[in-house]
């Protein structure tokens, strides 16, 4: 096995991640032909506050079932929008696995504050129900995606030209469902049927590889979208390259317990980091995947053998263990320094983890891991009610419930103090409040703060354009490029923002570029010819 130092040096990035996650909704007490999700997801959105611009803002666009109505929040710079009648939540881009923790918490709270105003407002009888899970019951799955950046190099090796690389991390994917499964009563997707399973996505990939999120489903996707610009030539002189990419994870359910979506988190950042520097071991690459997930997954008793490459049977827990060893090592030669923080704390509460997994104590770890505590209610209902069995209705409704925002089972175990935290309430409740102060988020919501909504003309999460003036005349148009994510942190804007009395002012500092429209076809937009629009970098000044 190669030694970090023996390794060639390599193009590498620090593991910022994002995420963004879609909850079920629906309205108990009405039906419709089309179901109730439309309605009761509109109806959650317009309690969110937000500058609604851009594509599918619903300012005068087509509604567009799969993203719509994206409103980007001056509160922590995330973004909440539809998808598929879902309601989605975007966080914010964060460094740390914790912040994760906190940032995820804090949206679900943004979206629970949206849940009992709209239920305010709704007639007796009814009542918007929003669910914090992946599968309906009927056969419907949602995702809970996560976003990590890397080097475009990486994403290349990859998808197109070293495959063992992406395999590898397809098996770390595939045997982490010991900690990151949500559990679910029952299977769906003409799964063999089972009483309960780890993974509630288990039952939906139908592919290795693809671009694809809502149908057949793969267990890696390589949707090519790096929202971050900044081009360079390509390696090969001619085809135009990012210099990073976005490696889009559609892979986890979603979890409640704060250890299951930190172990979600700073694994991946550790293992993401290892195939950067070329640190890939083929020798832990699963021969069947797609077998394997749906193997491990119907097996809550963790005793289910899958075959690697080489031949050789493991369970989940054994290969999860063989990745531990071998991040371990990459920690412990200064791997993830500087790219991944707080990594020795990831590989302490992931190691724990897995050695109680290990010795079969789930009872040490009810308040951990999702899978572990809904079971343990779940057969704790069972016990208390003669006649239920796992095919009982009354026991489906039950694991429905568990995520449930308004009078969830998780909630009630938070209440009872039956969780194990890794985050303070206050670290939750400030991002509800404030942005991340170490990523391009803190920027983003503080322009959103110091502009007049009707200032602002588009926001992205790399970019955001202005209309300074009035837009009926001949208008200043500005646009400010945040490529790097990794910048226009809180120590590297706040000063300009502290001078500012106006965001013309605080754009002039940041550096951005002015072009000017006119009306042109009956309306504003950008000129063309000696103004058009451009694709300009900026960077806050030294």
């Amino acid at each position: 096995m190669n030694t970090l130092s023996s390794l060639p040096p390599r193009e590498r990035v620090r593991k910022l991640c994002g995420a963004d996650i879609e909850v079920g909704n629906f309205i108990a007490g009405t039906s419709g032909a089309g179901g109730t999700a439309p309605l009761a997801s509109r109806l959650l959105l317009e309690q969110i506050r937000g500058f609604p611009t851009g594509r599918g803002s619903g300012q005068g666009v087509a509604y567009d079932h799969q993203d719509w109505g994206r409103k980007f929040l001056a509160e922590n710079g995330g973004c909440i929008y539809i998808d598929m009648d879902h309601l989605e939540l975007a966080l914010p881009e964060v460094l740390s696995a914790w912040d994760h923790v906190a940032a995820w918490h804090a949206m679900l709270r943004l979206a629970r504050r949206a849940q009992e105003a709209a239920n305010a407002e709704l007639p007796n009888g009814r009542t918007l129900e929003v669910m914090v899970n992946n599968s309906d019951g009927q056969g419907n799955s949602y995702g809970s995606h996560l976003d990590f950046l890397i080097t475009r190099r990486a994403w290349d090796e990859m998808f197109q030209e070293r495959l063992h690389t992406s395999l590898f991390l397809i098996s770390h994917q595939v045997s982490s469902i010991v900690m990151t499964g949500q559990g679910k009563v029952g299977s769906e997707n003409g799964r063999p049927r089972v009483p309960f399973q780890i993974s509630q996505r288990a039952d939906f990939f139908e592919r290795l590889m693809s671009i694809e999120t809502t149908c057949r489903r793969p267990l890696a996707n390589t949707r090519n979208e790096a929202l971050c610009g900044g081009f360079r030539p390509g390696r090969d002189g001619r085809v135009p390259a990012l210099d990073w990419a976005r490696l889009h994870v559609i892979f986890y359910d979603s979890t409640l317990c704060p250890v299951a979506s930190l172990l979600r988190v700073g694994p991946m950042q550790i293992i993401l980091a290892m195939i950067e520097a070329g640190r890939v071991n083929p020798g832990l690459v699963l021969d069947r995947p797609l077998e394997a997930v749906g193997l491990w997954s119907r097996d809550p008793a963790l005793t289910a053998r899958a075959e690697l490459i080489n031949g050789r049977p493991v369970t989940a827990v054994e290969l999860q263990l063989r990745f531990f060893e071998e991040a371990a090592a990459f920690v412990e030669e200064g791997g993830c320094d500087g790219y991944v923080p707080r990594a020795r704390e990831i590989l302490e509460l992931w190691g724990d983890t897995l050695q109680k997994l290990a010795r079969g104590d789930l009872t040490a770890l009810t308040g951990r891991l999702d899978w572990v505590l809904k079971k343990t209610l779940l057969q704790r209902a069972l016990d208390q009610q003669p006649g239920w069995t796992w095919d009982s209705p009354e026991l489906k409704r039950l694991d429905l419930m568990y995520g449930s925002l308004r009078n969830g089972l998780y909630w009630a175990c938070e209440r009872a103090g039956m969780i194990e935290p890794v985050v303070t309430d206050a670290a939750i409740e400030r991002f509800t409040r404030e942005p991340p102060e170490d990523t391009r988020a803190w920027t983003r919501a503080m322009l959103l703060r110091l502009a007049d909504p009707e200032e602002i003309e588009a926001v992205d999460w790399d970019e955001m354009r202005f209309c300074l003036g009035d837009p009926r005349l001949d208008g200043t148009r500005q646009q400010l490029a945040m490529a790097d994510p990794l910048r226009f942190t809180r120590s590297d804007t706040e000063r300009w923002f502290l001078q500012a009395d106006h965001v013309a002012d605080l754009l002039e500092s940041l550096g951005s570029q002015s072009v000017w429209a006119s009306r042109t076809g009956g309306g504003p937009g950008w000129q063309q010819g000696a103004g058009l629009a451009r694709n300009i970098q900026i960077h806050p000044r030294p």
